[in-house]
């Protein structure tokens, strides 16, 4: 089965060129009790080699059909994304590493290589003129010509208003094949490049270079301005869940490079933010969300999603989710989820991944294959879903074990005081449908997994506070009644 897959993929690539399009795409058949109905396209499962269908270009692949808002009828399709656009955009998940040269280099590379030009930002670091030099530094290490920029709100001798709209500075931007914002607090970028939803002159300069083909990267904050909609300050992934968010506040504008129809959202993994992704996607339209964990870029560009670096990425499929509005707290059902590693690639349109040469080498993990031999047998429950990596390491495990689900918890276990919302909790259902597929290899040392289509339910349930008490030894029995005296006379 893994030489038919391999067959395949080599096959498709001397048809479609290196950077191959997304394995053929069918419809899938016979969907799984569990799963929700599908009326979208799935990664097609390995077939006899006598049957294998012809490939299918993602780009004229049909959309699916809008999934339906809660209480709201169905929701309009978002606008296609600028089409003008031939830059890539990177969003880093932070905690990007001097040393992680695949990122650099690439970043470097996509620019023109060596001699290309950056322009650096500090904007949303509390010390800007260090965070900025620490990434010219880099930058100029693998080639690159960089400079930072005095744009930041922490430069308190600087007129924020007159920067934007120097000429030289723009001068500098319009001359750069490559943008960069650091990490920090990203309502500064915007508060700083778009003030009041306006955009300036130097925003408008970064955009005529992301329209002719260049780079606008960022790490974490620079990260999260990649969408239309971004959070701004939102700490705490239960209280989203609980629908403790507002625009302003938790929820504002981004900048918007990735286009209106996909939501980003780093420190993805490493902090369980798929809990706060979901609920704003819904509240908001979005039916695709990509998370990028710390370490680990996305390069995005038109249709195509590429996943380079030491962690991975999440990506969020909502178009068929639905949800129970008379349950009176957030809930959603059939969300799909996708984790992809080093190497991997999503494909927009179609919503399908296409796994690296390595995993296709690797080991298939199918549950619908008569070869099918899962390596795990015991059942899972985690206390804390939204704990450091869980969802993905859920995920892995689970497609290579007999289970069908995996169940979680998330909770706020120390709620304020008089919190009238202080017992609820949410059930997390992670489980298997007839399209859900996974690969694994062991090339690069630990095993690494790709995995494809698990659904996801969330549910509202309560937990009673406090959670715990002191413990008062076992309960003993009460000791048994002595036997009555016999009565009568004795002889």
């Amino acid at each position: 089965m893994r030489a038919w897959i391999w067959a395949g993929v080599v096959a498709m690539a001397v048809a479609m060129g290196v950077q191959a399009a997304p394995p053929t795409l069918v419809a899938a058949a016979s969907p799984a009790a569990s799963a929700p109905a599908s009326t979208g396209f799935k990664l097609l499962r390995p077939a006899p080699a006598a049957s294998a269908p012809k490939a299918t270009n993602p780009a004229t692949a049909p959309k699916p059909a809008p999934a339906a808002a809660p209480g709201s009828g169905a929701l309009q399709p978002l606008p296609d994304a600028e089409p003008a656009i031939r830059g890539y955009a990177v969003p880093i998940g932070g905690a990007l590493k001097a040393d992680n040269e695949e990122v650099w280099q690439r970043i470097v590379q996509l620019a023109g290589g060596k001699g290309a030009r950056f322009v650096v930002f500090g904007t949303a670091s509390e010390d800007p003129e260090a965070s900025a030099k620490q990434v010219v530094d880099l930058l100029q290490r693998r080639g690159a010509v960089a400079e930072a920029l005095p744009v930041a709100p922490k430069f308190l001798w600087v007129d924020l208003n007159k920067v934007v709209r120097d000429p030289a500075l723009i001068a500098k931007v319009k001359a750069a094949k490559g943008i960069f914002f650091t990490g920090g607090v990203q309502e500064r970028i915007v508060d700083v490049l778009q003030p009041g939803g306006q955009s300036t002159p130097m925003l408008e300069a970064i955009w005529d270079v992301y329209r002719k083909g260049g780079v606008v990267a960022g790490t974490s904050a620079g990260a999260a301005i990649m969408s239309t909609i971004m959070f701004r300050d939102a700490p705490s992934v239960v209280n989203i869940l609980k629908g403790r968010f507002a625009d302003g506040k938790q929820v504002d504008r981004g900048l918007g490079f990735v286009g209106p129809n996909l939501f980003v959202d780093q420190h993805f993994l490493k902090r369980g933010r798929f809990g706060r992704m979901i609920p704003l996607m819904m509240a908001k339209g979005y039916k695709i969300g990509l998370g990028v964990d710390e370490n680990t870029a996305a390069i995005i560009r038109g249709d195509e999603i590429e996943v380079i670096g030491d962690r991975g990425c999440m990506v969020v499929d909502l178009t068929e989710a639905r949800s129970d509005a008379s349950l009176g707290a957030f809930n959603v059902q059939g969300a799909r989820l996708s984790y992809l590693e080093h190497g991997d690639r999503y494909h927009l349109r179609a919503r399908s991944t296409t796994p690296s040469a390595p995993k296709l080498r690797g080991e298939l993990h199918d549950a619908e294959s008569p070869n099918f031999k899962p390596y795990y047998t015991d059942d899972m429950f985690h206390l804390d879903m939204l704990g450091d990596s869980t969802i993905s390491a859920a995920m892995s495990r689970l497609i290579d074990s007999v289970q069908k689900e995996v169940k979680g918890l998330a909770f706020d276990v120390l709620p304020r005081t008089n919190d009238p919302l202080a017992e609820l909790g949410f059930l997390f259902r992670l489980y298997k449908g007839s399209d859900s597929l996974g690969w694994s290899t062991e090339e690069f040392g630990g095993e690494q997994f790709t995995v494809t289509n698990l659904y996801l339910d969330i549910s509202p349930v309560r937990l009673p506070m406090p959670l715990y008490g002191g413990w008062t030894g076992p309960v003993r029995a009460a000791p048994k009644a002595a036997a009555p005296a016999a009565s009568g006379v004795t002889p």
